[in-house]
């Protein structure tokens, strides 16, 4: 079993940062895939960035590369999602998630272990 606890969430003015961290309890992290989705309200949950906790091999949706980095840290079982440059399009619900598999996944239906989710909200 995975408990997920997300904090890092608050209101920032676009072209500010955030970084985001969630806190990951479980077994055997390095055969998992974690991720960050974002829901914002009126919408279905998207993909943001993906990570294999193994090697560390990441990917991110188009509309995140170059601004976001999502990394994990080994020795706290933290899972951080930097965010650079935000605009008020990323004003969201921010979500961790994470899945037992080898290879990164981008779908919600591929995620079995959720967080409950921290409130990002960017100013214009």
């Amino acid at each position: 079993q995975m408990q997920l606890v997300e904090s890092g969430g608050g209101l920032v003015q676009a072209g500010g940062s955030l970084r985001l961290s969630c806190a990951a309890s479980g077994r055997n992290l390095f055969t998992y895939v974690m991720g960050w989705f974002r829901q914002a309200p009126g919408q279905e949950r998207e993909f943001v960035a993906a990570i294999r906790w193994a090697g560390g091999t990441t990917y991110y949706a188009d509309s995140v590369k170059g601004r976001f980095t999502i990394s994990r840290d080994n020795a706290k079982n933290t899972l951080d999602l930097q965010m650079n440059n935000l605009k008020p399009e990323d004003t969201a619900v921010y979500y961790c998630a994470a899945t037992r598999n080898l290879y990164l996944k981008t779908t919600t239906s591929d995620y079995s272990y959720w967080g409950q989710g921290t409130q990002v909200t960017v100013s214009s």
